[in-house]
């Protein structure tokens, strides 16, 4: 039998001061309850994963009820896609799957009669994620009697945003990378991208005119033009405009004498959609510079981007911030996920509004440093969308993780 003198004595004080550091090493491994993801965020903001193990995930629409639905792609075969129903609850979120074989679902959106609307391959169909029956209703292509969406080439997903009034904007990407041929090789100089024009333009945006509440479409035609890959889109709370993340060609250097790599070059870039606009694709890049397949191009006739982003930052999702959870600075931020995989990729980042209200401001880095780790995956965020709790909801098809930003306290002060 030990002695009483050699035993271990915890005092009161020390139990409490130990119980209280391992709680504060669980709360260092957790966010709002979540595990923590292991990156870079500014003072007070945390990252926890509240879904996983998904195949390609790519579309992401927070609920009213607290409860997160995820998109799917399930890889780049056919009908390999899936939505799921992420519902909280006392042990972190449940997963349970709504739908499936879906042809390479990619965009979702609430829609202005309180539906969910899923953009796959060649079509967009709602339905109501409280119908048991799960009901599916075509609302382009399929059995809609509206046309199929082209869904051709390098760039067939679809991607979409309502806008206040109801209408439907829906992301037609180029079938190429910058118009070439079969061969690799672009029209011969002086000779039109048949591609990028007429009355089925890829490379375009396309605004559907709805009927509500029926939800049915009206007419379409196509809104701009010139646009490589409109994957991100975003209406500002304010003026209603509608913005674009254009994700803009690649191997540049292969047409560039003396240009040794396209890391830099070109710029992804942010465009203000204005109705009937030309936004250049692909005769001109960057700030209205000719592309060297079309060293002759008018640039000046087409619209220039508002703000050129970093190169191959592959910008897949946005949303402006309007909560009041973030601090007071981020409010109509313009809130994207960088997506690429070199240097510039692989971040959330915030765009503060200028003296306008324009995303034109300082950029603020929300989620960086998001690399391969022990134990964690690099992350590729696609779409991001607001809560209504006020954190910011993203998915990453690299890991196939879901994640929550949110802000929980400024950082304490260091002491003096």
């Amino acid at each position: 039998m030990t002695p009483f003198h050699s035993r271990t004595l915890v005092r009161p004080a020390l139990a409490a001061a130990m119980l209280l550091m391992g709680g504060s090493a669980a709360a260092a491994d957790t966010c709002g309850g979540a595990p923590r993801l292991v990156v870079s965020t500014p003072p007070g903001f945390c990252a926890g994963i509240i879904g996983q193990g998904f195949k390609f995930a790519r579309g992401v629409q927070p609920m009213a009820d607290g409860s997160v639905l995820v998109v799917d792609l399930g890889g780049w075969q056919p009908n390999q896609g899936s939505v799921w129903l992420l519902k909280p609850g006392a042990a972190g979120f449940q997963k349970t799957l709504l739908m499936k074989k879906l042809d390479r679902p990619n965009g979702i959106v609430l829609g202005p009669d309180g539906l969910v609307y899923v953009g796959a391959i060649k079509r967009i169909f709602r339905f109501d994620p409280r119908d048991p029956e799960g009901t599916v209703k075509d609302v382009i292509g399929g059995n809609s009697g509206t046309p199929a969406l082209p869904g051709l080439g390098r760039h067939p997903l679809t991607a979409m945003r309502f806008d206040a009034k109801g209408d439907l904007y829906v992301n037609v990407g180029s079938g190429s990378d910058h118009c070439e041929g079969k061969d690799g090789k672009a029209p011969d100089a002086g000779k039109p991208c048949l591609e990028a024009s007429g009355a089925n333009a890829l490379g375009a945006l396309r605004k559907y005119r709805m009927q509500w509440p029926a939800g049915t479409v009206k007419s379409w035609e196509v809104h701009a033009t010139g646009l490589r890959n409109s994957m991100a889109l975003a209406v500002h709370p304010g003026t209603q405009a509608l913005w674009q993340g254009e994700n803009s060609r690649d191997a540049l250097q292969a047409a560039m004498k003396g240009l040794k790599n396209d890391n830099d070059l070109p710029h992804d870039e942010l465009n203000l959609i204005e109705a009937k606009g030309n936004y250049g694709w692909p005769y001109c890049y960057d700030n209205n510079v000719a592309s060297p397949e079309y060293p002759d191009a008018k640039c000046g006739a087409y619209r220039a981007p508002l703000r050129l982003l970093p190169a191959h930052a592959a910008p897949l999702g946005m949303t402006f911030y309007t909560a009041d959870m973030f601090p007071a600075q981020y409010k109509n931020s313009l809130i994207i996920g960088y997506h690429g995989y070199r240097a510039n990729g692989r971040r959330l980042v915030a765009l503060l509004p200028d003296a306008q209200g324009a995303p034109l401001g300082k950029m603020i880095e929300l989620i960086s440093d998001w690399g391969p780790k022990p134990k964690q995956l690099p992350g590729a965020p696609v779409d991001v969308k607001q809560g209504p709790d006020g954190a910011i909801y993203l998915v990453e098809d690299h890991s196939g993780r879901v994640v929550r930003l949110q802000y929980a306290s400024p950082a304490p002060a260091p002491r003096k």
